[in-house]
């Protein structure tokens, strides 16, 4: 059995960020790496504080990788299968190897619903279709936009595309009584097309849905509002509580309801972005930090 200061679950920008605050700490620090963070999805961020030429997803993960592991913190490409308690910290269960931890930081994020479209990946890193106009709006100003949606989420994400583009489409994908926001809509002057997903193709650089009637519609771009899947097994299988939206709910210092495990990124809060995970997790590992100064009696209270 190996024992770690701090395990973190999830290698993506916040788990990086805080094995790199946590290692300056000086503390023990295990990352472990559950596959392709979401980060690595990105074609080319403009909206990544410090590179105003814009950064590849791969490119900012090897940067803070290399951070984090200059400063002492271990990767290790594993899937953490399960976490319980013990005492007053925690034991994880890898394969056949367990790994105890005085406090776990949950940076597992999120899954994206991607739409059902022939080499969505390849779209994905051409940056076809994109999945968060935060990020990348500014680059479609004044183009074609669609949105796939299957529920009121499409129609507030095309609401909020139209900062960039007054000519956005919402490509209803689901039952019409799911979409509620018609009226606010066409008050936007976003067209709905109603069609199935099997009638958007991939085409070229463009991209063209074939609507109800039949007409053939081509895109610039097309973002995907489909929603997303929070990675909160390991928690809920601790008891940790989750808001409204099936994320975990963490106090002021980014810690779950239960003592001792952190949480930081997608997995938390809906604004999916570089920065706000990595805020949250310099936020998580300095609590983590002045917690364990606490239990050994190195504060000035």
């Amino acid at each position: 059995m190996k024992a770690v200061d701090v395990l973190i679950i999830g290698a993506g920008p916040a788990g990086l960020t805080a094995a790199t605050y946590l290692a300056r700490f000086r503390r023990s620090v295990l990352v472990a790496d559950g596959g392709e963070p979401r980060a690595a999805w990105i074609p080319l961020s403009h909206n990544m504080p410090g590179f105003p030429e814009g950064i590849g997803g791969d490119a900012i993960l090897t940067r803070m990788r290399l951070q984090a592991e200059e400063y002492g913190a271990q990767i290790r490409p594993v899937f953490v299968e399960a976490l319980a308690r013990e005492g007053d910290g925690f034991t994880a269960h890898i394969g056949d190897d367990r790994i105890t931890a005085r406090a776990v930081l949950l940076a597992t994020g999120v899954v994206d619903h991607h739409p059902d479209l022939p080499g969505v990946e390849d779209a994905i890193a051409r940056a076809l279709v994109r999945i968060c106009p935060i990020c990348d709006g500014y680059e479609a100003i004044d183009k074609s936009i669609a949105v796939i949606g299957d529920s009121d989420l499409g129609a507030r994400e095309a609401a909020f595309v139209r900062t960039y583009s007054d000519r956005v489409c919402l490509i209803h994908v689901g039952p019409p009584e799911a979409l509620t926001r018609r009226d606010d809509l066409k008050r936007l002057g976003v067209p709905v097309m109603e069609t199935t997903i099997e009638q958007v193709h991939i085409e070229g650089d463009r991209l063209t849905a074939l609507s109800w009637g039949g007409r053939p519609t081509s895109f610039d771009a097309v973002y995907s509002a489909l929603g997303t899947t929070p990675h909160c097994g390991l928690a809920v299988d601790l008891g940790a509580a989750l808001g409204e939206d099936g994320r975990l709910v963490v106090d002021d210092h980014q810690q779950t309801t239960v003592p001792g495990l952190y949480a930081a990124g997608d997995v938390v809060r809906g604004l999916n972005q570089l920065a706000v995970a990595s805020a949250e997790a310099a936020v998580a590992a300095t609590a983590i930090h002045n917690r364990f100064r606490r239990a050994e009696g190195m504060t000035a209270d």
